[in-house]
């Protein structure tokens, strides 16, 4: 093989290697660079909630998310980190005494939270 082929040859090598470094180093930094994505949930309710689930829009993939003490009725938030995934999720509230609310497709992305209130399903999503 001539030098300058093996020049050209090594070059080649070299920079399809290096892209492929950039590539992977720089998918690695994007990931690590996502801050975890903060939801606030207002209990306008007259009731406690007394568990809150999260799960990808359309799954049944819940996610407990701890309250760590009920969130009690009347004018109470609580602000919690949404796990890693998709910005369409379905949230499942537990009102004590039983009661279960289910919200479907709320954008995390787009809004900044949700206000539980005793009025007509209750959905009121905040920061749009």
């Amino acid at each position: 093989m001539n030098p300058t082929r093996a020049t050209a040859l090594v070059a080649m090598l070299a920079i399809a290697l290096g892209s492929q470094l950039v590539v992977a180093s720089a998918a690695s930094a994007d990931a690590v660079r996502r801050p975890a994505r903060h939801f606030d949930l207002v209990n306008a309710t007259f009731d406690s909630v007394i568990a809150l689930a999260i799960a990808p829009a359309d799954h049944d993939a819940f996610q407990d998310i701890a309250l760590g003490q009920p969130l009690q009725g009347g004018l109470t938030s609580m602000t919690f980190d949404v796990p890693p995934g998709g910005c369409l999720r379905d949230l499942r509230v537990t009102f004590h005494g039983g009661r279960t609310q289910f919200f479907a497709r709320i954008d995390v992305c787009r809004s900044s939270g949700l206000r539980l209130t005793p009025h007509h399903g209750g959905l009121k999503p905040s920061g749009a």
